[in-house]
């Protein structure tokens, strides 16, 4: 698939969105941090907080990157913030108002595939990108770009206590297989682990709600 714009024009836009918002990316990498914590144990609160920082992850990323900064090169990008903030404001009434999601880790093979996805996104995914050449400022960062975000939210709902509502994932699978297309024509090896985080933890996660419409 051609894109509409060259590879240098889409790490030009990392690089001037970069620029804009630092030091956004040191806050986005301590909520991270936060949301593995809290997401730890299950409690209502600490569930509601970690829906909350992904939902802030979603709209960030809706209006900062994509709507002022990578609509300059890509016109779809206005359609993809809309997304994005459409997905935040389902985490924020899903996850914050309703308290629908819960979470912790268990010593099982779901939530450890889970824990597998978030250090993807937060630790393995910018040392690959190092690896395949890519240098700050031209490199998306944890929980300010959409990839990284994508991927650590699928980590962390396969660390569900209960059923997830499918319509919460929706946004992040389809965003899985279009973002997929930079690891082929942009030069972003590192994307690969989106698509198989959106494929993979669609799957876990309509096995893991069907074992639990079974206990009930």
């Amino acid at each position: 698939m051609e894109m509409p714009f060259t590879v240098e024009e889409f790490f030009g836009v990392f690089e001037s969105y970069n620029h804009a918002i630092w030091p956004a990316q040191i806050i986005a990498y301590v909520l991270g941090f936060v949301a593995v914590a809290l997401a730890w144990r299950d409690r209502i609160l600490f569930g509601r907080l970690v829906m909350a920082i992904l939902a802030l992850f979603w709209v960030w990323i809706g209006v900062f990157y994509h709507i002022l900064h990578f609509a300059t090169v890509n016109r779809a990008a206005w359609l993809f913030g809309a997304a994005f903030i459409a997905e935040g404001a389902l985490l924020t009434v899903i996850g914050v108002g309703m308290a629908k999601v819960r979470f912790s880790f268990r010593v099982e093979p779901i939530p450890v595939i889970g824990a597998c996805f978030m250090a993807y996104a937060m630790v393995v995914y910018p040392l690959l990108g190092r690896l395949f050449g890519h240098h700050w400022p031209r490199i998306p960062v944890f929980g300010v770009t959409p990839c990284p975000a994508t991927i650590f939210t699928f980590g962390v709902l396969l660390w569900a206590t209960g059923p997830v509502p499918l319509y919460v994932i929706i946004i992040p699978l389809l965003w899985s297989l279009i973002g997929t297309s930079a690891a082929i024509n942009l030069r972003v090896p590192q994307d690969y682990g989106l698509l198989v985080a959106g494929v993979v933890g669609t799957l876990l996660i309509l096995v893991w709600n069907r074992r639990m419409r079974r206990r009930l």
